[in-house]
């Protein structure tokens, strides 16, 4: 009911908070370790469907008939692989983004 302005006590001063800033060090042991991590799961995914060890002897399959049928089909085999090469796409991509930062 005054002219006093309300304050509230979740307002903190900008100036007793400064930015806390990463070591680039850290910045890029992490994105060399995301881009080796997503090209080992892409690799990985472009060889799974066609490892006869994995795939055709797969305890899942084994168990569901019906979609060993479909994972024995080439289409659904080159969709998971080219999901596998999307992602090798995508950790090329991020490392050639950042090279320069």
């Amino acid at each position: 009911m005054g002219s006093a302005p309300e304050s509230t006590g979740s307002q903190e001063p900008a100036a007793s908070h400064p930015p806390q800033r990463i070591p680039h060090w850290l910045v890029r042991t992490e994105l060399y370790l995301r881009v080796l991590l997503r090209m080992y799961i892409g690799l990985a995914i472009c060889y799974a469907p066609w490892s006869q060890l994995f795939w055709d002897q797969n305890p899942i399959f084994v168990q569901f008939p019906t979609l060993a049928i479909y994972a024995a089909n080439g289409g659904v085999r080159g969709v998971i692989s080219g999901l596998g090469l999307l992602n090798m796409w995508i950790a090329v991509q991020d490392a050639i983004r950042h090279r320069n930062e």
